[in-house]
């Protein structure tokens, strides 16, 4: 349209019956444009919308363990965590220590590397095992679905 003083740009606007919109205010001179002000705010809200149901949720599922778990209950929990893995969660395994199985802390170490190394295929490790408290903490994120 051109370059015109604000009470120009209103009247313009007026004739047009449009609101004169101010689009970046801190331009020398500010920018402004006559457009349908309702209708901007529901495209806006229309994109923002959009936006918000492309982006995916993380859900993060837990597995616990026990400083002394068995083979099979092992293998039983390792079978849940390659289904969630599978299934795009975030996987949280965690080892932990009852009243003075904490001197088991090796162990638990040991076992929630095993169960990284035997998940490798399916999700990497995005945190080792650490030790928070009684509960020795490790997290594995899904590999990406080709």
């Amino acid at each position: 349209m051109g370059v015109y003083p604000t009470r120009k740009a209103l009247e313009i606007a007026k004739e047009l019956e449009l609101d004169l919109v101010e689009i970046s205010p801190n331009a020398k001179p500010p920018v402004v444009k006559a457009m349908d002000y309702k209708k901007f705010l529901y495209e806006q809200k229309k994109r923002e919308k959009a936006m918000k149901a492309k982006t995916s949720k993380v859900v993060i599922k837990e597995i616990r363990f026990g400083p002394n778990t068995d083979d099979h209950d092992y293998e039983f929990k390792k079978n849940h965590a390659v289904k969630f893995l599978k299934d795009g969660a975030k996987l949280k395994a965690f080892v932990f220590f009852k009243g003075r199985s904490i001197v088991f802390k090796d162990q638990g170490e040991i076992l929630l590397l095993r169960l990284a190394q035997e998940l490798e295929e399916y999700g990497k490790v995005e945190q080792l095992p650490k030790l928070e408290g009684k509960r020795m903490t490790m997290f594995i994120a899904p590999k990406k679905v080709k």
